[in-house]
């Protein structure tokens, strides 16, 4: 069972990619579906969001945390050792 830890780090990744996403969709779709009842517009957003998070976003911004996480580790492993 994964650990608290690493739940809120897959909440951080996810919220991360997905504020800015529905953001700059709304914005990019806004202009073309003004007259559109919302739940029109949420359908073509999330039609388009749904499949960029889970292909390309989310898996790219966890790689990136992972990364990110390693060298943090490395780091502290250094610190502790030297010190």
């Amino acid at each position: 069972m994964p650990d608290l830890r690493d739940r809120i780090r897959t909440v951080a990744v996810a919220w991360i990619a997905v504020w800015p996403t529905v953001t700059a969709l709304l914005m990019i779709v806004e202009p073309f579906t003004t007259d559109w009842p919302l739940p029109l517009q949420t359908l073509l957003v999330t039609a388009i969001m749904v499949p960029a998070m889970v292909l390309l976003l989310v898996p790219t911004f966890d790689r990136l945390a992972s990364a990110a996480g390693r060298r943090l580790n490395r780091n502290d492993q250094q610190t502790t050792q030297s010190a």
